[in-house]
Protein backbone atom coordinates (compact mmCIF):
# COMPACT_ATOMS: atom_id res chain seq x y z
CA UNK A 1 0.00 0.00 0.00
CA UNK A 2 1.39 3.41 -0.97
CA UNK A 3 0.59 6.85 0.37
CA UNK A 4 -1.11 9.34 -1.95
CA UNK A 5 -1.52 12.30 0.42
CA UNK A 6 -0.48 13.27 3.95
CA UNK A 7 -1.69 16.17 6.11
CA UNK A 8 0.05 17.20 9.32
CA UNK A 9 -1.77 19.81 11.44
CA UNK A 10 -3.05 21.32 8.18
CA UNK A 11 -5.57 24.18 8.33
CA UNK A 12 -7.11 26.25 5.57
CA UNK A 13 -9.50 29.20 5.42
CA UNK A 14 -11.02 30.74 2.28
CA UNK A 15 -10.56 34.48 1.66
CA UNK A 16 -12.93 36.34 3.95
CA UNK A 17 -13.89 33.12 5.74
CA UNK A 18 -14.98 33.43 9.33
CA UNK A 19 -13.75 30.01 10.39
CA UNK A 20 -11.46 27.33 9.10
CA UNK A 21 -12.73 25.25 6.20
CA UNK A 22 -10.17 22.65 7.32
CA UNK A 23 -8.94 22.64 10.92
CA UNK A 24 -5.74 21.03 12.21
CA UNK A 25 -6.15 18.08 9.88
CA UNK A 26 -3.74 15.20 10.46
CA UNK A 27 -4.42 12.39 8.04
CA UNK A 28 -2.82 10.14 5.46
CA UNK A 29 -4.70 8.84 2.42
CA UNK A 30 -3.58 5.54 0.96
CA UNK A 31 -4.12 4.09 -2.49
CA UNK A 32 -7.30 2.14 -3.22
CA UNK A 33 -10.76 3.58 -2.60
CA UNK A 34 -11.20 6.29 0.04
CA UNK A 35 -14.74 7.49 0.84
CA UNK A 36 -15.15 10.89 2.50
CA UNK A 37 -18.42 11.56 4.32
CA UNK A 38 -19.86 14.34 6.45
CA UNK A 39 -22.64 16.89 6.50
CA UNK A 40 -22.91 19.69 3.95
CA UNK A 41 -20.30 22.32 4.76
CA UNK A 42 -18.11 19.90 6.73
CA UNK A 43 -15.06 20.47 4.49
CA UNK A 44 -15.32 17.54 2.08
CA UNK A 45 -15.06 19.63 -1.09
CA UNK A 46 -12.20 21.70 0.34
CA UNK A 47 -10.27 18.54 1.20
CA UNK A 48 -10.81 17.17 -2.32
CA UNK A 49 -9.62 20.42 -3.87
CA UNK A 50 -6.34 20.21 -2.01
CA UNK A 51 -5.66 17.00 -3.93
CA UNK A 52 -5.26 18.86 -7.24
CA UNK A 53 -3.93 22.11 -5.78
CA UNK A 54 -7.00 24.28 -6.33
CA UNK A 55 -6.79 24.80 -2.59
CA UNK A 56 -4.88 26.92 -1.85
CA UNK A 57 -3.40 28.05 -5.19
CA UNK A 58 -6.58 28.91 -7.13
CA UNK A 59 -8.92 29.92 -4.30
CA UNK A 60 -6.34 31.87 -2.30
CA UNK A 61 -6.99 32.18 1.40
CA UNK A 62 -4.63 31.15 4.16
CA UNK A 63 -3.08 27.76 4.87
CA UNK A 64 -0.90 26.48 7.67
CA UNK A 65 0.68 23.19 8.59
CA UNK A 66 2.00 20.69 6.07
CA UNK A 67 0.41 18.74 3.22
CA UNK A 68 1.82 16.58 0.44
CA UNK A 69 0.03 15.10 -2.58
CA UNK A 70 1.71 12.27 -4.49
CA UNK A 71 4.88 13.13 -2.61
CA UNK A 72 4.81 16.82 -3.59
CA UNK A 73 4.60 19.73 -1.16
CA UNK A 74 1.19 21.34 -1.63
CA UNK A 75 2.57 24.80 -0.86
CA UNK A 76 4.90 24.76 -3.86
CA UNK A 77 3.06 22.46 -6.28
CA UNK A 78 0.50 24.09 -8.59
CA UNK A 79 -2.67 22.62 -10.14
CA UNK A 80 -0.96 22.66 -13.52
CA UNK A 81 1.86 20.49 -12.21
CA UNK A 82 -0.64 17.99 -10.77
CA UNK A 83 -2.94 17.95 -13.81
CA UNK A 84 -1.24 15.00 -15.51
CA UNK A 85 -1.67 12.79 -12.47
CA UNK A 86 -4.86 14.04 -10.80
CA UNK A 87 -8.36 14.25 -12.31
CA UNK A 88 -11.13 15.99 -10.34
CA UNK A 89 -14.86 15.94 -11.11
CA UNK A 90 -16.70 18.79 -9.42
CA UNK A 91 -20.04 18.64 -7.59
CA UNK A 92 -21.56 20.59 -10.48
CA UNK A 93 -19.97 18.98 -13.55
CA UNK A 94 -21.63 21.39 -16.00
CA UNK A 95 -19.31 24.09 -14.63
CA UNK A 96 -16.22 22.32 -16.03
CA UNK A 97 -17.41 21.56 -19.58
CA UNK A 98 -15.40 23.25 -22.31
CA UNK A 99 -16.61 21.84 -25.64
CA UNK A 100 -20.04 21.37 -27.18
CA UNK A 101 -20.30 17.65 -27.92
CA UNK A 102 -19.77 14.59 -25.75
CA UNK A 103 -16.91 13.02 -27.72
CA UNK A 104 -15.03 16.31 -28.02
CA UNK A 105 -15.41 16.97 -24.27
CA UNK A 106 -14.16 13.53 -23.27
CA UNK A 107 -11.23 13.88 -25.70
CA UNK A 108 -10.28 17.36 -24.47
CA UNK A 109 -8.02 16.20 -21.63
CA UNK A 110 -6.03 13.60 -23.58
CA UNK A 111 -5.64 16.07 -26.45
CA UNK A 112 -4.10 18.58 -24.07
CA UNK A 113 -1.64 15.92 -22.95
CA UNK A 114 -0.42 15.76 -26.56
CA UNK A 115 -1.23 12.07 -26.95
CA UNK A 116 -1.30 10.40 -30.40
CA UNK A 117 -4.70 10.39 -32.11
CA UNK A 118 -5.17 6.57 -31.97
CA UNK A 119 -4.53 6.55 -28.21
CA UNK A 120 -6.96 9.43 -27.69
CA UNK A 121 -9.63 7.56 -29.65
CA UNK A 122 -9.08 4.38 -27.63
CA UNK A 123 -9.19 6.25 -24.33
CA UNK A 124 -12.40 8.08 -25.26
CA UNK A 125 -14.13 4.91 -26.43
CA UNK A 126 -13.15 3.06 -23.24
CA UNK A 127 -14.28 5.91 -20.97
CA UNK A 128 -17.64 6.27 -22.74
CA UNK A 129 -18.21 2.53 -22.52
CA UNK A 130 -17.26 2.43 -18.84
CA UNK A 131 -19.94 5.02 -18.02
CA UNK A 132 -22.51 3.43 -20.33
CA UNK A 133 -22.88 6.43 -22.65
CA UNK A 134 -21.30 5.29 -25.92
CA UNK A 135 -24.57 6.07 -27.71
CA UNK A 136 -24.30 9.70 -26.58
CA UNK A 137 -20.91 10.31 -28.23
CA UNK A 138 -22.29 12.56 -30.97
CA UNK A 139 -24.80 14.45 -28.82
CA UNK A 140 -24.49 18.09 -27.83
CA UNK A 141 -23.99 18.39 -24.08
CA UNK A 142 -26.67 21.08 -23.90
CA UNK A 143 -29.29 18.48 -24.91
CA UNK A 144 -28.43 16.01 -22.12
CA UNK A 145 -30.16 15.46 -18.81
CA UNK A 146 -28.38 16.28 -15.55
CA UNK A 147 -27.53 12.62 -14.95
CA UNK A 148 -26.20 12.19 -18.47
CA UNK A 149 -24.01 15.28 -18.06
CA UNK A 150 -22.67 13.83 -14.83
CA UNK A 151 -21.71 10.64 -16.66
CA UNK A 152 -19.95 12.71 -19.36
CA UNK A 153 -17.89 14.52 -16.72
CA UNK A 154 -16.93 11.19 -15.17
CA UNK A 155 -15.94 9.78 -18.58
CA UNK A 156 -13.81 12.89 -19.24
CA UNK A 157 -11.92 12.24 -16.00
CA UNK A 158 -11.44 8.55 -16.80
CA UNK A 159 -10.03 9.38 -20.24
CA UNK A 160 -7.11 11.13 -18.55
CA UNK A 161 -5.98 7.78 -17.07
CA UNK A 162 -5.03 9.58 -13.85
CA UNK A 163 -2.91 8.22 -11.04
CA UNK A 164 -5.39 9.83 -8.63
CA UNK A 165 -9.11 10.16 -9.41
CA UNK A 166 -11.04 12.60 -7.20
CA UNK A 167 -14.86 12.64 -7.35
CA UNK A 168 -17.08 15.15 -5.53
CA UNK A 169 -20.66 13.85 -5.07
CA UNK A 170 -20.44 11.82 -8.31
CA UNK A 171 -23.76 9.95 -7.90
CA UNK A 172 -25.92 12.95 -6.95
CA UNK A 173 -27.83 12.79 -10.25
CA UNK A 174 -27.12 9.23 -11.36
CA UNK A 175 -29.78 6.57 -11.70
CA UNK A 176 -29.18 3.09 -10.27
CA UNK A 177 -27.45 1.83 -13.43
CA UNK A 178 -25.17 4.86 -13.55
CA UNK A 179 -24.23 4.49 -9.89
CA UNK A 180 -23.47 0.80 -10.39
CA UNK A 181 -21.34 1.56 -13.48
CA UNK A 182 -19.37 4.10 -11.45
CA UNK A 183 -18.95 1.71 -8.50
CA UNK A 184 -17.64 -1.02 -10.80
CA UNK A 185 -15.23 1.37 -12.51
CA UNK A 186 -13.89 2.69 -9.19
CA UNK A 187 -13.39 -0.88 -8.01
CA UNK A 188 -11.57 -1.79 -11.25
CA UNK A 189 -9.33 1.28 -11.04
CA UNK A 190 -8.47 0.64 -7.40
CA UNK A 191 -7.51 -2.95 -8.23
CA UNK A 192 -5.32 -1.63 -11.03
CA UNK A 193 -3.33 0.67 -8.77
CA UNK A 194 -5.24 3.93 -9.29
CA UNK A 195 -6.02 5.88 -6.12
CA UNK A 196 -9.68 6.97 -5.88
CA UNK A 197 -11.07 9.52 -3.43
CA UNK A 198 -14.84 10.03 -3.40
CA UNK A 199 -16.91 12.47 -1.33
CA UNK A 200 -20.49 11.21 -1.10
CA UNK A 201 -23.59 11.68 1.01
CA UNK A 202 -24.65 8.17 -0.08
CA UNK A 203 -21.26 6.42 -0.02
CA UNK A 204 -22.76 2.92 -0.10
CA UNK A 205 -23.57 3.59 -3.79
CA UNK A 206 -19.83 3.63 -4.53
CA UNK A 207 -18.38 1.50 -1.74
CA UNK A 208 -16.73 -1.85 -2.36
CA UNK A 209 -14.88 -4.33 -0.17
CA UNK A 210 -11.78 -2.80 1.38
CA UNK A 211 -12.90 0.81 0.98
CA UNK A 212 -11.72 3.21 3.70
CA UNK A 213 -14.37 5.55 5.16
CA UNK A 214 -13.43 8.96 6.59
CA UNK A 215 -15.84 11.39 8.23
CA UNK A 216 -15.37 15.15 8.51
CA UNK A 217 -17.19 17.56 10.81
CA UNK A 218 -16.58 21.34 10.79
CA UNK A 219 -13.34 20.88 8.90
CA UNK A 220 -11.90 18.26 11.24
CA UNK A 221 -11.50 14.52 10.94
CA UNK A 222 -13.79 12.74 13.40
CA UNK A 223 -13.51 9.08 12.43
CA UNK A 224 -11.83 6.56 10.14
CA UNK A 225 -13.36 3.17 9.41
CA UNK A 226 -12.16 0.37 7.21
CA UNK A 227 -15.78 -0.52 6.41
CA UNK A 228 -19.04 1.36 6.44
CA UNK A 229 -22.69 0.47 6.48
CA UNK A 230 -25.66 1.76 4.57
CA UNK A 231 -28.55 3.26 6.53
CA UNK A 232 -31.79 1.40 6.81
CA UNK A 233 -34.44 2.12 4.21
CA UNK A 234 -36.81 4.93 5.30
CA UNK A 235 -40.28 3.81 6.20
CA UNK A 236 -42.97 4.52 3.64
CA UNK A 237 -45.46 7.10 4.78
CA UNK A 238 -49.23 6.90 4.86
CA UNK A 239 -51.09 8.32 1.84
CA UNK A 240 -52.27 11.91 2.15
CA UNK A 241 -55.91 12.87 1.59
CA UNK A 242 -56.53 14.14 -1.95
CA UNK A 243 -58.34 17.37 -2.79
CA UNK A 244 -59.58 18.65 -6.12
CA UNK A 245 -57.48 18.36 -9.26
CA UNK A 246 -54.58 20.84 -9.48
CA UNK A 247 -53.20 20.04 -12.95
CA UNK A 248 -53.64 17.52 -15.75
CA UNK A 249 -51.83 16.36 -18.88
CA UNK A 250 -53.98 14.75 -21.56
CA UNK A 251 -52.39 12.86 -24.46
CA UNK A 252 -49.27 14.98 -24.06
CA UNK A 253 -46.11 14.51 -26.12
CA UNK A 254 -43.09 15.81 -24.22
CA UNK A 255 -39.66 16.84 -25.47
CA UNK A 256 -37.80 19.55 -27.32
CA UNK A 257 -37.46 18.97 -31.08
CA UNK A 258 -38.43 15.30 -30.82
CA UNK A 259 -40.72 13.70 -28.23
CA UNK A 260 -39.13 11.61 -25.49
CA UNK A 261 -42.57 10.72 -24.11
CA UNK A 262 -45.87 10.45 -25.96
CA UNK A 263 -49.47 9.91 -25.00
CA UNK A 264 -48.96 11.02 -21.40
CA UNK A 265 -52.13 11.12 -19.29
CA UNK A 266 -51.26 12.32 -15.82
CA UNK A 267 -52.85 14.44 -13.11
CA UNK A 268 -52.21 15.50 -9.53
CA UNK A 269 -54.69 16.53 -6.84
CA UNK A 270 -54.23 19.26 -4.28
CA UNK A 271 -52.56 17.92 -1.15
CA UNK A 272 -50.82 15.12 -3.07
CA UNK A 273 -47.17 14.41 -3.92
CA UNK A 274 -46.42 12.75 -7.26
CA UNK A 275 -42.88 11.55 -7.99
CA UNK A 276 -41.26 10.80 -11.34
CA UNK A 277 -38.33 8.38 -11.46
CA UNK A 278 -36.50 6.63 -14.27
CA UNK A 279 -33.11 6.32 -15.96
CA UNK A 280 -31.00 9.35 -16.80
CA UNK A 281 -32.33 10.87 -20.02
CA UNK A 282 -35.75 9.21 -19.75
CA UNK A 283 -37.59 12.54 -19.86
CA UNK A 284 -38.22 13.36 -16.18
CA UNK A 285 -37.09 16.97 -16.46
CA UNK A 286 -38.93 17.52 -19.75
CA UNK A 287 -42.15 16.18 -18.26
CA UNK A 288 -41.78 18.29 -15.12
CA UNK A 289 -41.03 21.46 -17.13
CA UNK A 290 -43.98 20.80 -19.43
CA UNK A 291 -46.32 20.37 -16.47
CA UNK A 292 -44.98 23.58 -14.91
CA UNK A 293 -45.62 25.53 -18.11
CA UNK A 294 -41.94 26.11 -18.91
CA UNK A 295 -41.95 23.83 -21.97
CA UNK A 296 -44.74 23.61 -24.52
CA UNK A 297 -46.13 20.13 -25.20
CA UNK A 298 -45.45 18.86 -28.71
CA UNK A 299 -48.97 17.39 -28.75
CA UNK A 300 -51.91 17.04 -26.40
CA UNK A 301 -52.76 19.52 -23.67
CA UNK A 302 -51.72 20.72 -20.21
CA UNK A 303 -54.19 22.38 -17.86
CA UNK A 304 -53.38 23.96 -14.52
CA UNK A 305 -55.68 25.41 -11.92
CA UNK A 306 -55.29 28.91 -10.50
CA UNK A 307 -52.63 29.72 -7.96
CA UNK A 308 -48.93 30.38 -7.62
CA UNK A 309 -46.39 27.88 -8.91
CA UNK A 310 -42.91 27.34 -7.43
CA UNK A 311 -40.17 25.72 -9.55
CA UNK A 312 -36.75 24.39 -8.50
CA UNK A 313 -34.41 23.61 -11.43
CA UNK A 314 -31.68 20.95 -11.36
CA UNK A 315 -29.02 23.64 -11.04
CA UNK A 316 -29.77 25.66 -7.88
CA UNK A 317 -27.43 28.46 -8.94
CA UNK A 318 -29.91 29.36 -11.68
CA UNK A 319 -32.27 30.87 -9.09
CA UNK A 320 -29.67 32.45 -6.80
CA UNK A 321 -28.62 35.96 -7.80
CA UNK A 322 -28.49 38.16 -4.69
CA UNK A 323 -25.37 38.87 -2.55
CA UNK A 324 -26.77 37.23 0.61
CA UNK A 325 -29.16 34.41 1.33
CA UNK A 326 -31.41 36.72 3.38
CA UNK A 327 -31.71 39.09 0.41
CA UNK A 328 -32.35 36.13 -1.90
CA UNK A 329 -35.42 35.05 0.07
CA UNK A 330 -36.41 38.69 0.60
CA UNK A 331 -36.39 39.27 -3.16
CA UNK A 332 -38.94 36.49 -3.66
CA UNK A 333 -41.07 37.96 -0.87
CA UNK A 334 -40.98 41.40 -2.52
CA UNK A 335 -41.72 40.12 -6.01
CA UNK A 336 -44.73 38.13 -4.82
CA UNK A 337 -45.81 40.69 -2.21
CA UNK A 338 -46.05 37.99 0.41
CA UNK A 339 -45.76 40.23 3.44
CA UNK A 340 -43.73 37.76 5.50
CA UNK A 341 -40.22 37.56 6.94
CA UNK A 342 -37.38 35.46 5.48
CA UNK A 343 -36.56 33.99 8.89
CA UNK A 344 -39.23 31.22 9.14
CA UNK A 345 -38.26 29.58 5.82
CA UNK A 346 -34.56 29.94 6.69
CA UNK A 347 -35.25 28.21 9.99
CA UNK A 348 -37.13 25.40 8.24
CA UNK A 349 -34.10 24.63 6.08
CA UNK A 350 -31.49 25.18 8.81
CA UNK A 351 -30.02 28.28 7.17
CA UNK A 352 -30.37 31.02 9.79
CA UNK A 353 -26.63 30.97 10.60
CA UNK A 354 -25.87 31.36 6.87
CA UNK A 355 -28.37 34.18 6.23
CA UNK A 356 -25.65 36.78 5.52
CA UNK A 357 -23.57 34.43 3.34
CA UNK A 358 -23.26 34.74 -0.42
CA UNK A 359 -25.20 31.74 -1.78
CA UNK A 360 -22.39 31.02 -4.23
CA UNK A 361 -19.92 30.58 -1.36
CA UNK A 362 -21.97 27.74 0.11
CA UNK A 363 -21.44 24.04 -0.43
CA UNK A 364 -23.61 22.36 -3.06
CA UNK A 365 -25.89 20.87 -0.40
CA UNK A 366 -26.25 24.21 1.39
CA UNK A 367 -26.86 25.98 -1.93
CA UNK A 368 -29.59 23.46 -2.74
CA UNK A 369 -31.32 24.27 0.55
CA UNK A 370 -30.89 27.97 -0.18
CA UNK A 371 -32.61 27.59 -3.55
CA UNK A 372 -35.44 25.61 -1.95
CA UNK A 373 -35.93 28.36 0.63
CA UNK A 374 -35.96 31.03 -2.07
CA UNK A 375 -38.61 29.33 -4.23
CA UNK A 376 -40.79 27.80 -1.48
CA UNK A 377 -41.23 30.86 0.76
CA UNK A 378 -44.91 31.61 1.21
CA UNK A 379 -47.54 29.03 0.34
CA UNK A 380 -47.38 28.06 -3.36
CA UNK A 381 -50.35 26.06 -4.64
CA UNK A 382 -48.30 24.04 -7.14
CA UNK A 383 -44.69 22.95 -6.56
CA UNK A 384 -42.30 21.50 -9.15
CA UNK A 385 -38.98 20.15 -7.86
CA UNK A 386 -36.24 18.83 -10.16
CA UNK A 387 -33.68 16.60 -8.39
CA UNK A 388 -34.23 18.30 -5.00
CA UNK A 389 -31.91 15.88 -3.13
CA UNK A 390 -28.88 16.84 -5.20
CA UNK A 391 -25.96 17.26 -2.81
CA UNK A 392 -28.24 16.68 0.20
CA UNK A 393 -26.90 15.14 3.39
CA UNK A 394 -29.18 13.23 5.76
CA UNK A 395 -30.18 16.38 7.66
CA UNK A 396 -31.02 18.21 4.43
CA UNK A 397 -33.10 15.25 3.25
CA UNK A 398 -35.00 15.24 6.54
CA UNK A 399 -35.76 18.95 6.25
CA UNK A 400 -36.84 18.51 2.64
CA UNK A 401 -39.23 15.70 3.57
CA UNK A 402 -40.71 17.90 6.29
CA UNK A 403 -41.08 20.82 3.86
CA UNK A 404 -42.89 18.65 1.32
CA UNK A 405 -45.18 17.34 4.07
CA UNK A 406 -46.00 20.91 5.12
CA UNK A 407 -46.71 21.97 1.55
CA UNK A 408 -49.01 19.02 0.93
CA UNK A 409 -50.79 19.53 4.26
CA UNK A 410 -51.44 23.14 3.20
CA UNK A 411 -53.09 21.86 0.01
CA UNK A 412 -50.25 22.20 -2.50
CA UNK A 413 -49.87 19.76 -5.38
CA UNK A 414 -46.20 18.68 -5.46
CA UNK A 415 -44.44 17.12 -8.47
CA UNK A 416 -40.91 15.78 -7.91
CA UNK A 417 -38.55 14.53 -10.64
CA UNK A 418 -35.76 12.51 -9.05
CA UNK A 419 -33.19 9.82 -9.76
CA UNK A 420 -33.31 9.05 -6.03
CA UNK A 421 -35.78 6.15 -5.93
CA UNK A 422 -35.50 5.86 -2.13
CA UNK A 423 -36.59 9.47 -1.74
CA UNK A 424 -39.45 9.01 -4.21
CA UNK A 425 -40.80 6.07 -2.21
CA UNK A 426 -40.43 8.05 1.00
CA UNK A 427 -42.40 11.16 -0.01
CA UNK A 428 -44.63 10.17 -2.93
CA UNK A 429 -48.31 9.35 -2.71
CA UNK A 430 -47.82 7.94 -6.19
CA UNK A 431 -44.57 7.15 -7.99
CA UNK A 432 -44.36 6.93 -11.78
CA UNK A 433 -41.40 5.46 -13.65
CA UNK A 434 -40.34 6.65 -17.11
CA UNK A 435 -38.76 3.91 -19.20
CA UNK A 436 -38.37 3.62 -23.00
CA UNK A 437 -40.72 6.51 -23.70
CA UNK A 438 -43.47 5.12 -21.48
CA UNK A 439 -44.91 6.20 -18.15
CA UNK A 440 -46.03 3.56 -15.67
CA UNK A 441 -47.24 3.86 -12.12
CA UNK A 442 -45.40 1.87 -9.49
CA UNK A 443 -47.11 0.28 -6.50
CA UNK A 444 -48.85 2.88 -4.37
CA UNK A 445 -47.72 3.67 -0.86
CA UNK A 446 -49.22 1.22 1.59
CA UNK A 447 -51.71 2.63 4.09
Amino acid sequence: MSELARYADFSYDYPGGGGGALRHLSLHLDDGLNLVTGRSGSGKTTLLRTLNGLVPHFHGGTASGNATVLGRDLRTTTPRQLARQVALVFQEPEAQFVLATVRREVAFGPENLGLPAPEIRDRVDAALEAMGISELAGRRISTLSGGQRQRVALAAALSMAPQLLVLDEPTSQLDADGAEALRSECERLARGGVSVVVAEHRPWRVASAGARWLELCDGSLVSIEETGTAPTQPARRRPRPAGSEAWELAGAAVGHDQPVLEGVDLSCAKGQVLCLTGPNGSGKTSLLRTTAGLLRPLAGSVSRGPGRSAYLPQEPGAVLHMPTLREEVGQTIRWLRLGCSPRPILEQFGLVDLAESDPHDLSTGQRQRAALAAVLVGEPEMVFLDEPTRGADSESRRRLVEAIDRLAAAGAAVLVATSDAEFARQVGDTVHELVDGRLRQLAEVAA
